[in-house]
């Protein structure tokens, strides 16, 4: 597949078939993934494979704490845990968050009362001493390390996509990083990246909906004219 018709089609992806991944098959991903850029080369990416039942089981509990807050500020029409947010509406719709739990355990269930289940489950860590983070004495949440690990997470959904699988990045597991960390024996200076779920998709996704360039480009200034392309 062209690398840019790969990255054209590469959306998430969280329903999956009951197929099985190879051992051999994520290696092989996570053999390409590991060329992505990071600051010095210093490659600070950890990947544990969660293989064991009772482990997944326990993640995906963990899960659903902060996935049932995340739809909760979601219905109250908030960005969730957004960096300038009103911090008194975002807890009084988390309040409610136990109501959309109870509906949850009623139904069917999705992608997170099933995270167990996904064939292929990697949890992300940052070793925080190799992360230049410029901006870490800012008066606001540090953001410029993630520059050296986020793209080693999209070249593994790059690279699965490649391979015909389908997958997606998630965050809301980092909310417990405390339990995560005690669970899977991972040390202090280790935080939370991301988890990615990989597997044969039910349905692989051709067409992504993206805002045009001239929506989020302009020239010289952030008022400065739209960018667009060239007559």
């Amino acid at each position: 597949m062209e690398l840019v018709e790969v990255m054209r089609i590469t959306g998430a992806v969280r329903e999956f078939t009951d197929e099985a991944v190879s051992d051999e098959e994520v290696h092989r991903i996570l053999d390409v993934a590991r060329f992505a850029p990071s600051g010095g080369n210093r490659q600070g990416w950890r990947v544990i494979h969660v293989q064991d039942a009772a482990l997944r089981r326990s993640l995906r509990d963990l899960y659903l704490r902060g996935w049932y807050d995340y739809l909760a500020q979601g219905a109250a029409g908030l960005v969730p845990w957004s960096a300038i947010a009103d911090r008194d509406a975002e807890r009084a719709a988390i309040a409610g968050a136990s109501t959309i739990a109870e509906q949850a355990a009623a139904g069917p269930g999705g992608f997170a009362e099933h995270l167990d289940r996904v064939p292929v489950l990697l949890v992300v860590l940052a070793d925080l001493r190799t992360l230049a983070a410029v901006d870490r004495d800012f008066d606001r949440y540090t953001l410029v390390g993630g520059a050296s690990i986020y793209p080693f997470v999209w070249n593994v959904l790059l690279a699965g996509r490649d391979a015909g699988l389908g997958g997606v990045i998630t965050t809301i597991l980092t909310r417990e990083e405390r339990a995560v960390q005690e669970l899977l024996g991972i040390p202090d200076e280790c935080a939370l990246a991301a988890v990615v779920a990989l597997g044969h998709p039910q349905r692989q996704p051709t067409r992504l909906r993206r805002a045009a360039v001239t929506e989020f480009t302009t020239v010289d200034r952030f008022d400065g004219s739209p960018f667009g392309a060239p007559a």
